[in-house]
């Protein structure tokens, strides 16, 4: 197969992979998608991208490749030569993610964190693959979300004084020093110190802890921090992630909304079905809510220490005709929503997935090329297309950067 044949073509039909990740759901991208699930596993994500622990495919002709080669064919012509050159690959991993429990909380270094920590575990030999690793890669990993359905979720630190009412209010001995130190220096220094001491509680002190909360927030029953306390109680039991709804901002998106996740912010997921773009990254550092490996220094270290006001975690879009785009203060990825396009013109600088939401939708290039995916599918589309026109009766996801 040789360049001129596939250069051909604007549009590329993707299969997906899907992560059957614990936490994910065994129905919703049944419902949303009709995707097929004989086995009832949990269905957590489907990854659209260049990623390498689960690169899309394409059809090209009767022929299926991995998206990665596609573009490595030619990249400045598949990606355009911008794209190629500051990020060599296709700069984002976009998803469907579907959470029937929490994710653990997280937070995702800086580019400079991220290239730093990358090469020390590198010349120390850590495997990638290592339980204890910290970094997969050298790039940092921000975060855009869209809700499908009611999506719940924790994002950045809640007000300090906010923070410390919240933990009076528990009167919990073991954690008195802690409260009072906080309270004495209400500032990121004073939340750093409160975090880091909060997550390396001793292993009595902690338990303790955590005993005397969950049975606090079975006497607050019908109050929304107190009952998701509870609940993710029963997912995670004894997890110090269990006084995060105290500490972070606890968010429910409603379908149609959108939330930036921004680099050095602990942030989790909690339940519900949405849309979820990012950096091409697997970088994570644990904050509770998880089995997996912690480590507090290093996790204090990319993390910024300073409230996110809750009034300004939804992003609001701007409309153009019948594109929603949603303002993103990162290069690697763009997002928009285009809402019943009728034969839309849309001009690209460079390579983008388009993936139908609710409605079958059909796509004309500029050479002619007729192309027509149903709803849950998505599309590769080249920089060299220069622009296409779009049809849907319903919602199309737009992936570009």
């Amino acid at each position: 197969m040789i360049l001129n044949e596939i250069s051909s073509h604007c549009f590329f039909p993707m299969e997906n992979k899907i992560q059957n990740y614990a936490w994910g759901s065994a129905s919703s991208m049944h419902d949303l998608f009709g995707f097929c699930n004989e086995n009832n596993q949990p269905q957590a994500e489907v990854w659209m991208g260049t990623h390498p622990n689960g690169c899309s495919s394409v059809c090209v002709e009767q022929y299926s490749m991995a998206l990665s080669d596609l573009i490595n064919i030619d990249m400045p012509a598949y990606l355009s030569t911008k794209t190629a050159a500051k990020f060599g690959d296709l700069p984002f991993l976009f998803k469907i993610l579907a959470a029937d429990s929490a994710l653990s909380i997280q937070v995702h270094p800086s580019k400079e964190d991220a290239e730093t920590g990358f090469e020390k575990e590198q010349q120390a030999g850590i495997p990638l693959d290592a339980a204890h690793r910290n970094y997969k890669d050298p790039n940092h990993k921000p975060e855009l979300v869209y809700a499908l359905t009611d999506y719940q979720a924790m994002n950045g630190f809640r007000e300090y004084k906010a923070i410390v009412e919240a933990f009076e209010a528990l009167n919990i001995p073991e954690l008195e020093e802690l409260v009072t130190a906080f309270k004495q220096e209400q500032n990121s220094l004073g939340l750093e110190q409160f975090f880091s001491q909060l997550l390396t509680l001793e292993d009595a002190q902690k338990r303790s802890a955590i005993g005397k909360l969950v049975e606090f927030a079975q006497h607050k029953a019908g109050n929304e921090i107190y009952d998701l306390i509870i609940e993710l109680s029963k997912q995670y039991p004894g997890d110090i992630g269990l006084f995060a709804p105290l500490i972070l901002n606890v968010i429910t998106l409603k379908p149609g909304e959108a939330m930036f996740l921004s680099a050095r912010t602990p942030h989790a997921y909690i339940k519900g079905t949405g849309l979820e773009i990012m950096a091409n990254s697997d970088n994570v550092l644990r904050a509770g809510l998880t089995p997996k490996h912690m480590d507090v220094d290093e996790l204090v270290k990319c993390t910024d220490f300073v409230p996110k006001p809750f009034d300004s975690l939804c992003l609001a879009a701007k409309t153009q005709g019948c594109q929603q785009a949603y303002p993103i203060p990162v290069s690697d990825f763009k997002f928009a929503i285009l809402h019943q396009p009728n034969r839309e013109l849309v001009n690209i600088e460079s390579a983008e997935i388009l993936m139908a939401i609710d409605e079958d939708l059909t796509l004309i290039g500029s050479n002619g090329e007729s192309l027509t995916a149903t709803k849950g599918q998505s599309i590769f589309v080249p920089a060299y297309a220069n622009c296409y026109k779009v049809t849907s009766s319903g919602r199309v996801a737009r992936a570009f950067s």
